[in-house]
């Protein structure tokens, strides 16, 4: 197989500029489409600081999928805009990397069936970093052996969700591994809401402010010690590695998948 034809959703915002510049550093992918509601019309290449590469950024995403006929779409748009991405993608036949969160279990649901029946391939991962993978990995380890967990999650204060995505999954696995979490039922709000979201027993917290990226701690409790398992992504190249894997790796695994780790430990 030949370069693996690339379009870009959401290109102009800051996760999709270090897309674009990601795809253009490897050889084995090729960017053919650029999709985004600003900047249209201009080429991508020196949108993002590069030299000029003939690929003018589109508004419409299934006119650029009909022009271009890409391989894989990486999409980082928003929540709002993200679930209607993917199904013109996978109707058109175009495999799907998303990373954009807010995706519900119902609309996950519907992307399975979509996929099947397209054969189109859908990943869908909350994070693209491979320390944040290991975190959660390293998280669900340690929940066998610790009776109390919460979870902090710290994000730039543009980021339109809460809690992460990552945290929610973090979570799963922590109930997968483990169960519910039995907490203090005496427990007494003062303030509502002061101690977090709950989700089977277990405390999110979401913390929002400028200057963070993506940073999530993991709290375990047990007698006389505590665990803190945390990562943090101090720029948004830490993405990039495990988003080029994906665009590689998505075109020959059937269905929809969600988390990157099933690409990476299954690699």
């Amino acid at each position: 197989m030949g370069q693996i034809k690339v379009l870009v959703s959401g290109c102009c915002g800051k996760m999709g500029c270090e897309v674009v510049k990601a795809v253009l550093k490897d050889s084995e992918l090729k960017l053919v489409a650029a999709v985004d509601k600003s900047n249209v019309g201009k080429d991508i290449g020196t949108t993002v600081g590069s030299e000029s590469l003939g690929v003018v950024i589109m508004s419409d995403l299934q006119e650029a999928i009909m022009v271009t006929k890409p391989d894989v779409m990486i999409d980082f748009t928003t929540p709002m805009t993200v679930f209607e991405n993917v199904i013109t993608a996978v109707k058109a036949g175009v495999h799907a990397v998303v990373g954009t969160t807010g995706i519900s279990q119902d609309n996950l649901a519907k992307l399975a069936e979509l996929s099947k029946e397209y054969k189109a391939n859908v990943l869908i991962a909350p994070n693209f970093a491979i320390g944040a993978l290991l975190m959660m990995r390293f998280s669900e380890m340690a929940a066998k052996f610790f009776p109390h967990v919460e979870i902090i999650e710290l994000h730039h204060d543009q980021k339109l969700d809460a809690p992460s995505g990552t945290s929610i999954k973090t979570a799963e696995m922590i109930l997968a591994a483990r169960g519910e979490v039995t907490g203090n039922p005496n427990e007494e709000e003062k303030i509502k809401g002061v101690r977090g979201g709950e989700m089977g027993g277990i405390h999110l917290h979401s913390i929002r402010l400028p200057g963070l990226i993506a940073h999530q701690e993991v709290i375990f409790g047990g007698e006389g010690q505590t665990l803190t398992i945390r990562h943090d992504s101090l720029s948004r190249e830490s993405f990039m590695p495990g988003v080029v894997l994906a665009a590689k790796k998505i075109i020959s695994r059937p269905g929809l998948t969600y988390g990157l780790e099933h690409l990476l430990f299954e690699a």
